[in-house]
């Protein structure tokens, strides 16, 4: 079966500034019951996390009721990639041009061609902090961060809260975490290990 993942990223939070913005948002799910202020053994690779609180449903659809979370939630401060876990990305959007570049081919094989200007890209990124890669359609160079991949199964921030084993966040949860976060943008990353 595995595990499955949901990954709040933080996307302006910058690195200066990102332990702070992890404190805030941290205390507003503890202030809303969400999560539990006390740590324990509750997440995957992380010694220690913070279990579902009495509220934890506020995050979810009430059709979720009887799906209660069976593990925590870590924060993840510095830079880093998030991603989806298993499989690959199946395409990526310039948001330039708006062309959709196919990363699979017909048989759901990566494409090797088309992957390789964003994966050097995605070393860069995860090496500096920095990294562009080329558009294959208009040849723009756009920083890695810009790019929209299929299911948002990238995301390049220095801030996530994850989330392991819980029913799907709602919109609603999501667009108020953001404004917690002082109005930030957020994207879920979701997966399965």
């Amino acid at each position: 079966m595995g595990d499955h993942f949901q990954t709040i990223v933080d996307l302006d939070a910058g690195p200066d500034e990102a332990a702070t913005y992890a404190e805030r948002g941290l205390a507003w799910l503890i202030s809303e019951g969400i999560v539990s202020a006390e740590r324990t053994d509750c997440v995957l690779g992380a010694p220690l996390g913070h279990p579902p609180g009495p509220n934890w449903l506020r995050a979810c659809s009430p059709e979720d009721e009887e799906w209660e979370p069976s593990d925590g939630m870590d924060v993840e401060v510095g830079r880093t990639v998030f991603n989806g876990g298993q499989g690959e990305p199946e395409a990526v959007t310039c948001p330039r041009c708006e062309v959709t570049t196919r990363l699979m081919t017909d048989t759901w094989e990566p494409d090797d061609e088309a992957w390789a200007p964003f994966g050097a890209a995605l070393r860069d990124w995860d090496d500096t902090g920095e990294a562009e890669a080329v558009c294959p359609a208009c040849a723009a160079s756009v920083p890695l961060p810009e790019y929209r991949w299929a299911d948002d199964y990238f995301a390049f921030a220095h801030l996530g809260f994850e989330f392991w084993n819980w029913p799907e966040f709602t919109e609603e949860f999501l667009t108020r975490f953001s404004d917690a976060l002082g109005g930030h943008r957020v994207r879920r990353v979701w997966g399965k290990l």
